[in-house]
């Protein structure tokens, strides 16, 4: 909605939109972050049964649950900077923290350079730090380097309430296909979490490769996809679709892999499997870059955001899980087995995000005229 809003030329919705958006992000971080304080190993036990994972866990997320509020503001101011152009921000905060949480890392975790060894509570330490650092830096740039939004705290309480209505009809599909991913994401772990610890860690590296796929292969497009729109330009904006379509399927065909495993010491078997992980991710990942880019890229940028909604509540629910179930508790199957159907939808989504793409119904005008 914002680079719609850009690409028309009026900043003034923005501010309004990202004033809704707050109200939203912070009230359910809240939510999240109760929970996880309140009842935290409850939360792990689903995900897992090994009880020294679980043990460790919850020293790690009664510390990391701080950080959600955090996270949440963070990413909505710079999803709003991104939203009319300025890209740099987020690039630069990204590049700072993670310098800063390498280090602190390495500090708290191991007892380096006369830090405390505080093992896994560090890693949750050192997050919570970078992600404080990441806040101040888009705060002060909000402050003393933009001036379009010219954001301010009165600006941000007292907006035009009917735009909550906009953003609901706009957001509310995205919402739902958000948590249902996540929440199909959640049982994916719990599946091949109850497998063993092995493949609790395989699995947790692997996923780094699938993750910066995703965010590498869509990390733009939506922004220039939004602001074509609303400049009105469809010659433009065929020619973007179709060069956008060829890149992400580059990007997927030259992902990396095998080059992680050198950052991690892990037990000869976590090791194998991760490769094996990333051997499936490494053919799974061409379909991720291009559908799941065409997708949340494109198509949302478009302005269509309930078509990835209605997919995946097929794929995960009626395809996915069932069948991911069934091959771990039923069938007894190879973690490998059940690895690969659970990525799986990366490769048959392909099919309906590209008919989709071609049928271009998806460009609609969110925007008030």
């Amino acid at each position: 909605m914002g680079s719609q809003y850009w690409g028309k030329g009026k900043m003034g919705p923005i501010v309004h939109l990202i004033g809704v958006t707050l109200r939203f992000g912070i009230t359910i971080s809240i939510f999240l972050f109760l929970i996880a304080l309140a009842a935290p190993s409850q939360l792990l036990g689903l995900l897992t049964n090994d009880s020294a994972v679980i043990a460790e866990g919850i020293k790690y997320l009664q510390i990391i649950c701080f950080t959600y509020l955090i996270f949440t503001v963070t990413n909505i101011l710079t999803a709003s900077l991104q939203s009319i152009g300025i890209v740099s921000v987020g690039y630069l905060t990204s590049g700072v923290t993670l310098v800063l949480n390498i280090c602190l890392n390495t500090c708290l975790i191991y007892g380096k350079f006369g830090f405390p060894e505080c093992g896994i509570q560090g890693a949750a330490y050192a997050t919570l730090v970078s992600r404080c650092v990441e806040l101040i830096i888009v705060i002060f740039y909000l402050k003393y380097r933009e001036h379009q939004l010219n954001l301010t705290i009165k600006k941000l309480i007292h907006i035009d309430k009917s735009y909550i209505k906009d953003y609901i009809h706009v957001s509310l599909p995205v919402l739902l296909n958000q948590a249902q991913w996540g929440l199909a994401q959640m049982i994916q772990t719990a599946v091949l979490g109850h497998l063993g610890a092995a493949v609790i860690a395989a699995n947790s590296i692997a996923v780094i490769v699938f993750q910066m796929v995703s965010v590498f292969a869509y990390g733009a497009a939506g922004i220039v996809i939004g602001r074509t729109i609303g400049e009105n330009n469809m010659k433009k904006l065929r020619q973007m679709v179709r060069t956008l379509e060829i890149l992400f399927l580059g990007i997927g065909i030259f992902s990396i892999r095998n080059f992680v495993l050198e950052f991690y010491h892990i037990s000869g078997q976590a090791s194998f499997m991760a490769k094996n992980f990333m051997c499936i991710l490494a053919v799974t990942s061409v379909g991720t870059a291009y559908q799941m880019a065409c997708d949340n890229g494109i198509i949302q940028g478009g302005g269509d955001t309930s078509f990835s909604m209605k997919m995946n509540l097929i794929s995960m629910w009626l395809i996915l899980v069932p069948c991911a179930c069934i091959a771990a508790f039923v069938r007894n199957d190879s973690a490998l087995i059940v690895f690969f159907i659970l990525k799986s939808d990366q490769l048959y989504k392909i099919i309906p995000v590209k008919l989709r793409l071609e049928r271009w119904k998806w460009v609609k005008k969110v925007t008030r005229e």
